[in-house]
This record gives structure tokens, sequence and C-alpha cells, in this order.
């Protein structure tokens, strides 16, 4: 004799169907991003062969002359790689303090009404678009810092690696005050409880705690600087020099590939076989920096009942 009521029978049926709908819907989006990733795997490779066939390795990644457009044409990579580190070695002297002394403070000093006012705000500033941070350095900082260093020129890449310091400072602080917040609270009594003041619980055992996930921060703030197009193309300037001086004009790979996208180069399939060449070495940066973030959190994380 069946005891179950068929209403709750058909009831458990209809929550089966939608757990596999479920399944399936969230089988396929991990499918798609796959396929996606492979895909684009797949155009950077095709797209650099015409490039990668015509000019050695050796030159492209050695050479420290970029000059597509010259005779005899040059295209070495380095005055753009050399570009990029400064700017971004830059910025993240500006982000990563500023955001994990953000992060310490919401976590740990500010009171619950401040940070639920301060974290939004905070955050405010990743919505801006990176166009108007490239105006802001171009007509702000730079005039302000051609006041205290008179050599630095109109274009140049302090004040671009500043302001896009500053722009990626919510991605550091967020990430890195969830993190410290998230760190169980008997740590922090437990430590109070042996004596240490705050500012020793915070520096001796909660950073140690979440320095798993201060390491994906900071890696994710290093890969957003290096994929920064706007603000370089504005403040920066457009000229390759080697060795990259800060102070002066300088080219990022991610300016290079505009240059050519928006019709600086003469538009022939060898010259747009560079800029795959280019997205392909930055798919790769992106690629390790990922890797690395990846092998920090596996080395420090730390695991508490």
């Amino acid at each position: 004799m069946n005891l179950i009521p068929r209403s709750l029978s058909r009831a458990s049926r209809g929550r089966s169907r939608r757990e596999r709908l479920a399944t399936a819907g969230l089988a396929t989006a991990g499918l798609l991003a796959v396929v996606l990733t492979f895909t684009i795997i797949a155009l950077f490779v095709h797209g650099s062969i015409p490039f990668v066939r015509t000019v050695p390795l050796r030159e492209f990644l050695g050479g420290t002359r970029w000059a597509p457009l010259h005779e005899p044409a040059s295209y070495g990579i380095l005055p753009l790689v050399g570009a990029t580190v400064v700017t971004t070695g830059i910025a993240l002297a500006v982000a990563v303090p500023l955001g994990l002394l953000s992060a310490v403070f919401l976590s740990t000093y500010a009171p619950s009404s401040v940070r639920r006012v301060f974290k939004p705000a905070l955050e405010l500033l990743a919505g801006i678009p990176t166009v108007v941070y490239g105006f802001f350095a171009l007509r702000f900082v730079t005039p302000l810092l051609q006041s205290l260093i008179p050599v630095l020129g109109f274009w140049n890449g302090l004040s671009a690696g500043l302001v896009m310091g500053i722009m990626i400072v919510p991605y550091m602080a967020s990430l890195s005050e969830d993190v410290l917040y998230a760190v169980p609270r008997s740590l922090w009594e437990g430590a109070y409880a042996l004596g240490a003041t705050r500012f020793e619980t915070v520096i001796r055992v909660v950073i140690p705690a979440a320095l798993s996930g201060i390491g994906a921060a900071f890696i994710l703030a290093m890969t957003r600087a290096v994929g920064e197009t706007m603000i370089v193309a504005l403040a920066a300037g457009r000229t390759p020099t080697w060795p990259p001086d800060p102070t002066q004009p300088l080219l990022t790979l991610t300016t290079a590939i505009v240059n050519i996208a928006t019709g600086d180069h003469e538009a022939t399939a060898f010259i747009w076989s560079a800029v795959f060449a280019i997205g392909l070495l930055l798919f790769l940066t992106t690629l390790v920096l990922n890797t690395v973030s990846y092998l920090v959190i596996q080395r420090f994380r730390q695991r508490y009942a």
C-alpha cells in the first residue's frame, strides 16, 4: 500500500526536475567559459602566425626598438614591456599601501556605521570610467607634478601610474577588507586574551591569517593595472623608449594595440598580426599572474576550525 500522498510525490518529482535543470544550466555555463577561453587562445595563436613567421622570436622578445613604420622596421617589444612594468609598478606602489590600510581601518577600527558608508563610497571609485581618470591625470595630476618636477614631460608614465593606482585602490581595499573581516573572531579574542593590543593583533594574527586573500587581491590589482588602456593612452603618451623613463612619454602594450587598431598604422594583414602577437603576450602574462596567485593562495592558506 502506497503511503506517500500523490501531491507530495508530484512535488518531489518537480523538485528533482528543477534540480536537474539547474545542474544542466550550471554545467553548460561552466563548459561555455572553458570553450570561450580556448577559442580566444586559438584566435590569438592563429592571428599571430604571420607575425611569428616573419619576425624572429629573439628580436620580438629581446629587441629594444619598436618602430613598425620606419625603415628598416623593428618589432622589439622590450620598450613596451618596460613601459608597462613601470606604470604598473607605480600604480601598485600607490594602491597596495592605500588599499591595505583602508582595509585594516574598515575591518578593525571603523564603527559599523562608518563602515557601511565608507566602503560603498570607496567602491564607487571602481565605477568611474577610465577615460575620466585619463583626463584627470592629463589635466590635473600632470600640471601638479610639473610644478614639483620641472623635467616632467606633458605625457609621462609617472602621472599615468599614480592615477592608475588611485583607480585600483578599491580592488585592493575591498577584497582585502572582506578577507580581514572574515577572519574568525576566536583568533581576535585569543590574541586579546594573551594581552595583545589591537594593533599587535592585526599585524601578528589577522593579516597572517588573511595572507592568502590579500595575495590574491594583490595579483588581481596587478592584472588590472597591466591591462589598463585609457589612462596610459591619454596620460603616458605613445612614444616607445628604452630604457623606460617615468618622467617622459611611454608606450605600453595596451596603448600599442590602440595605436594599431585606431589606424595609426597602415591596415595590412601583417600589422594586424602584430596586434594578435601583443595580445597573446598580454594573455600569457595574465595567465602567469593568475597561476602565481593560485600558488600563493595554496602556499599561505590556513584553515581554521
